[in-house]
């Protein structure tokens, strides 16, 4: 296999094209989604979750326990079900798939389609419907991108939160649905519309909810769309909610909001929370409410956006756009972050990774991941946590996102191609790869943009097109020495 690589020199970075000793096309298992039909399987994993947006390790990945799977088969559909507006994939508690999606009614009284933000309720083994809830909704994307919302649900006991495009942050109940509370962020703190609404997913931590608000004071409410250079912060970057009855807790933070979502960080023994906003990277004590420290981190064009969700290690944490900066790693402390490594800012072909909206995947010192804006700007490479080397570029020039199962790691290119790789910091090693693009009898296949990350639950990945998301039920391997299926 042929691959370009990157390599560093003392004039920076140059890639060239090396040949690899891996696997033949004939040793490859690739197939096309009219052949993934598979045999019929048996769904392990009731006893794990996939609660929020990257799961419960805030990371994309999972360990594999107390199971493996044979990625030489095709695998089976369990289910699929439609999907309207929005690039959010749900998430998965106790048997049960929650999806957050937007729909078009008709209204008998004014004889017109009313939009509806919709969560649904599914049985996970079987898809089957359980129950559906919906509002109507006023939205309209500024760069005509679908209205639907852009976030995953959050579950927590009987709870489940979202985080709709409007900012209508709401609780229900897992049950039946029945909401809770409810607040209208963009009304109560006043945020003014940014480019893609809200597509930032909520955080429980210790009984609190805690989202990404960045509301403006009130002489800025009549700014011109788009115009975010001249939009101010009020200080409600970050918000919490109780989780028992939706009141305001705290407020903290001088920025705007961004797409990436708040994750929690150790630090000392104390539980803090990271928040990659607007202009860059938080760190928020929870308890006390308050704001440690600011990074900044954001291109200088104003059309620019950070969305990808802090990595972190220990006490490292990494963070990357796509526009200008690249990325930096940094070691944080209760009172400052100190840069470790940064890429050199706009100099494209010495950045070590350009994540966009797709977080990378840390693996063993190595992270695995998208670089790059758009296609055909962009390619998947693994570069060195430690330095920022880049280890190997796969140029295929197409945006993806990956999720991990083990030594496995589940990729999704953007029009359906999906592809298992090997965790290897060496080299490019697909293990398997079907076409999810492809119709098949009456089921159709995704469409693009397939922009959201893998849901891995058990031995059953999810994955989402524009209008319609495939459960796929893969079968396992042989049980490990001293473990039982």
């Amino acid at each position: 296999m042929c691959l370009k690589l990157a390599c560093h020199t003392a004039a920076g970075w140059m890639v060239i094209a090396v040949l690899f000793p891996t696997v033949s096309c004939s040793q490859l298992n690739t197939t096309t989604t009219e052949q993934v039909r598979g045999e019929k399987t048996t769904y392990t994993g009731t006893d794990q979750d996939w609660p929020r947006f990257l799961g419960n390790r805030f990371d994309g990945s999972v360990e594999d326990s107390t199971f493996s799977i044979d990625w030489t088969k095709p695998p089976a559909v369990a289910w699929s079900i439609d999907v309207g507006d929005g690039y959010g994939l749900g998430t998965v508690s106790n048997g049960r798939f929650f999806q957050l999606d937007a729909s078009r009614q008709f209204d008998a009284v004014t004889s017109r389609l009313v939009s509806r933000e919709r969560l649904r309720c599914f049985d996970f083994v079987s898809g089957t419907e359980i129950w559906s809830k919906s509002n109507s909704f006023q939205y309209s994307d500024l760069l005509g991108y679908e209205d639907g919302p852009r976030t995953s649900p959050t579950v927590v006991g009987d709870r489940v939160i979202t985080y709709g495009v409007t900012g209508m942050l709401k609780c229900r109940d897992v049950k039946d649905g029945k909401e809770i509370w409810s607040v209208d962020t963009n009304a109560k703190y006043g945020v003014v519309q940014n480019f893609f609404g809200v597509g930032s997913s909520p955080l429980v931590l210790d009984g609190k909810v805690i989202v990404m608000v960045g509301g403006s004071p009130p002489e800025d409410q009549n700014v011109a769309p788009m115009q975010l250079d001249r939009v101010t912060h009020n200080g409600t970057a970050v918000v919490a909610f109780d989780l028992v009855n939706g009141r305001e807790v705290w407020s903290t933070g001088d920025d705007l909001a961004s797409y990436s979502s708040p994750r929690p960080i150790t630090i000392d023994g104390s539980d803090y929370v990271l928040v990659f906003a607007r202009t860059g990277l938080l760190l928020v004590d929870p308890v006390k409410g308050s704001t440690q420290w600011q990074f900044e981190h954001r291109a200088s064009i104003r059309d620019s956006v950070n969305a990808m969700v802090p990595v972190v290690s220990g006490d490292q944490v990494f963070i990357s756009e796509c526009y200008e900066l690249g990325s930096a790693l940094l070691q944080v402390s209760k009172t400052q972050a100190r840069v470790i490594w940064k890429d050199p800012p706009r100099d494209r072909r010495r950045q070590a990774m350009r994540s966009h909206w797709a977080t990378p995947i840390l693996v063993d010192g190595f992270l695995y991941g998208c670089s790059g804006r758009n296609a055909p700007d962009s390619d998947l490479r693994c570069i060195s946590w430690e330095t920022g080397e880049v280890e190997w570029v796969d140029p295929r020039r197409t945006r993806s996102s990956v999720a991990r199962f083990g030594e496995h790691l589940v990729l999704l290119e953007e029009r359906g191609l999906m592809q298992i790789l090997r965790v290897n910091p060496k080299q490019l090693e697909v293990v398997a790869e079907w076409d999810l693009s492809k119709d098949e009898g009456d089921r159709l296949g995704i469409k693009y943009p397939c922009w959201a990350a893998p849901v891995i639950v058990g031995n059953r990945i999810l994955v989402r097109g524009t209008d319609k998301i495939l459960c796929l039920d893969f079968a396992l391997a042989q049980a490990k020495p001293g473990l039982t299926n």
